[in-house]
């Protein structure tokens, strides 16, 4: 976990892609949140202490190395594991909200386009989600926050007629898996795909 002070930072472009809100001052609480999406090593232990149903892609050779996201999860199932976890732990663990994500993914830089820098990897597409390591590390140490998986968020999308929650970072499955940090995305809760994951972020006590 990264801790990441309260404090105001610039959140969105004003020439980013369509949806994405423009650039305005934002203020969060101070949280932590997780080095990397959680991984399959992370998950298993939820699996065996609970009983829940793996996701569907647990088994399959392409998505079964440990230090790769846990991917196929719904929204309900990512906010499962953090109440698990704030139980096993005795600390508050959640989804992090979009600005708290794209906070920690700017590592403090204001207008770099992803959260490393502006330069694009040459890396890619790829067919199957890379290891939670592989991708480079923002300034804050973070790593997987593009080119990886979708990141389930705490957010609604307001701008969608049905319901759906927000979501950052990825995909290892687009053409193109070089979201930029300010890139949003949405689905609906029940839904599971195998570049969607999630991110744990500890609120204080």
């Amino acid at each position: 976990m990264v801790e990441i002070p309260p404090g105001w930072f610039w959140m969105g472009r004003d020439d980013g892609v369509r949806g994405e809100p423009p650039r305005r001052l934002v203020w969060t609480e101070g949280f932590a949140i997780g080095l990397a999406p959680v991984t399959n090593r992370d998950y298993a232990p939820y699996l065996d202490a609970t009983g829940t149903t793996p996701p569907s892609w647990w088994s399959d050779p392409r998505f079964d190395h440990p230090e790769q996201p846990v991917v196929g999860v719904n929204w309900f199932e990512a906010v499962a594991f953090c109440d698990w976890l704030s139980r096993k732990v005795g600390l508050p663990y959640r989804l992090p909200t979009e600005a708290e994500w794209e906070r920690a993914a700017r590592g403090g830089r204001c207008g770099a386009r992803f959260p490393w820098g502006d330069e694009r990897p040459t890396a890619g597409p790829f067919d199957r989600p890379p290891l939670v390591t592989d991708t480079p590390a923002n300034p804050l140490g973070l790593v997987a926050l593009s080119g990886v998986c979708h990141e389930w968020c705490l957010d609604w999308d307001d701008e969608r007629a049905e319901a759906r929650r927000s979501s950052r970072g990825g995909a290892w499955r687009h053409q193109d898996p070089w979201s930029m940090v300010t890139q949003h995305s949405s689905l609906p809760p029940h839904l599971r795909y195998s570049d969607y994951g999630f991110r744990v972020v500890r609120t204080p006590v």
